[in-house]
């Protein structure tokens, strides 16, 4: 599967899909139309059985993402009521994506663009990459929504730390806090990107789905159920199960089929 529109690409390698946010020349700022068709792609990846994990990244080298585009905000979030309907057009496309996704992080990310990495599982970044949320320096509120998912990566401190100095750091902060996975040259950042892609990809693709689902899921303070308590142990009746442990019995690389 390769689509693209005028700001967004997806394309396909095998197990192995990449979206690219493609908007170079503006240091792949997100407007409204680019936030909307990203929701829409990572909803018909997530629907995709075949699919193992999604990359996502920004075009060229410059910038994973500055955050949202500026230039439209007097049109569009302009009043409360307007910033509401902003923040919704962006969808739930990535947060709810059932497969394993990878942030490709080079160079500058900022704002909504760092906004992101929260619904992100693994952050790859080169050492040159830039982070920062500037909200306060345009007068702009982070609510609680977004403030809950950035605490998912860094702690307490460190969140009112970003937003109250809405300061730039670098990726070995940014290692630190917990904000990324690794840190890698920036020569390497693909190569480490998608050879973790790969490894990921070669595992069982329904151990990976439950894994993503029930390390999401323990965000929420609520007591499992007993039903959600039991949900582990349907990997013993999958063929995966079966093809996994012969593969180990016999020395042998499985070949999972998903199933």
């Amino acid at each position: 599967m390769n689509t693209s529109s005028d700001t967004l690409l997806v394309s396909r390698d095998g197990a192995i899909a990449t979206v690219t946010i493609n908007r170079p020349e503006k240091l792949n700022a997100i407007n409204t139309a680019t936030a909307r068709a990203m929701s829409d792609a990572f909803d018909a990846l997530s629907a995709d059985d075949d699919l193992r994990v999604v990359v996502l990244r920004g075009a060229g080298d410059r910038a994973f993402g500055v955050g949202a585009d500026i230039s439209e905000f007097k049109d569009v979030r302009n009043s409360p009521d307007q910033a509401q309907d902003y923040e919704d057009s962006w969808g739930t496309g990535l947060a709810n994506c059932r497969h394993p996704v990878i942030a490709l992080i080079k160079g500058y990310c900022i704002g909504g663009s760092m906004g992101l990495l929260p619904e992100t599982d693994l952050r790859i970044a080169g050492e040159s990459s830039r982070f920062a949320i500037p909200a306060g320096r345009l007068g702009i509120t982070y609510g609680h929504d977004d403030i809950a998912k950035l605490k998912r990566l860094v702690s307490h401190a460190h969140a009112l730390e970003i937003l109250l100095e809405a300061r730039q750091f670098d990726a070995q902060r940014a290692l630190e806090i917990g904000l990324v996975s690794r840190v890698v040259p920036d020569d390497k950042v693909e190569e480490e990107v998608y050879a973790t892609a790969e490894r990921i990809a070669a595992n069982a693709p329904l151990s990976a789905r439950w894994h993503k689902k029930f390390a999401r899921r323990l965000l929420d303070p609520a007591p499992l159920s007993p039903e959600e308590l039991q949900e582990p142990y349907a990997c013993f009746q999958t063929e995966d199960y079966d093809i996994g442990r012969a593969a180990f019995a016999n020395k042998e690389t499985p070949k999972f089929k998903g199933r």
